[in-house]
């Protein structure tokens, strides 16, 4: 599970765009805690010490206490809202949480043991299909990422969501099919030798085949000889 951590927050009383602008004029970033079957609450968190959390990484998995100096509130980060220009960060929601929820969250995928995969020795590259997976996962156990080992892997392998472990009470939403995570794509060298194999064996098969078949002339001297013979 990531880091849970503490952070200071003060309630606002004024919400709209007038209301956010004033807020970030004074260096604090309009935030919003709702869920929990209980009203939102509309917050002011200092810019920087949100920054630091967002930059920190993990932040999307990561429970934070928010103290409102009215009271505490175990929350998770849901959104972030930034300047299309400056990239600078307008506005958080974060979702109350209680224990005993489940979550729908998407959690990072680390990939491990390229150096044990047989299909990148031989030049093949690792082909990430979902650098993100979304799990269902109670509140008490988000995990921070999940490692997909891809030891003995070989060029044109799939690595599927069945073969990645995930903690217990951690599940993937998609639960229709097994799922790709990552595939050995050849590089061009070697798609180029197996494209020159399979046409050499094509023409092989070609070739045999017409050995096989007798020339139009041969068959029709055959017919005669077996038309008098009879």
């Amino acid at each position: 599970m990531g880091e849970v951590y503490d952070l200071s927050a003060t309630v606002r009383d004024k919400v709209g765009k007038g209301a956010a602008r004033a807020t970030r004029r004074e260096n604090l970033v309009p935030a919003v805690i709702y869920g929990g079957k209980k009203p939102p609450v509309s917050i002011a968190i200092g810019a920087r010490d949100i920054e630091r959390r967002v930059y920190a990484g993990g932040f999307y998995t990561s429970l934070a206490n928010i103290d409102t100096g009215q009271e505490k509130i175990r929350a998770l980060p849901r959104d972030v809202q930034r300047h299309p220009v400056n990239d600078r960060i307008l506005h958080v929601d974060f979702l109350r949480v209680e224990s005993g929820m489940t979550l729908t969250i998407e959690v990072p995928v680390r990939f491990i043991n390229e150096e044990l995969s047989p299909g990148i020795k031989r030049g093949g590259v690792l082909n990430v299909v979902r650098h993100r997976v979304s799990l269902e996962t109670p509140v008490d156990a988000i995990p921070e990422e999940i490692v997909a080992d891809v030891t003995g892997l070989d060029i044109n392998d799939a690595l599927h969501i069945s073969s990645v472990s995930l903690p217990e009470g951690v599940t993937p939403t998609i639960t229709d099919r097994d799922f790709t995570v990552a595939t050995i794509a050849a590089p061009a060298g070697v798609k180029e030798e197996l494209r020159a194999a399979a046409e050499a064996a094509a023409a092989a098969e070609e070739e045999g085949e017409l050995e096989g078949e007798a020339p139009e002339g041969e068959e029709a001297a055959v017919e005669e000889t077996e038309a008098s013979e009879s």
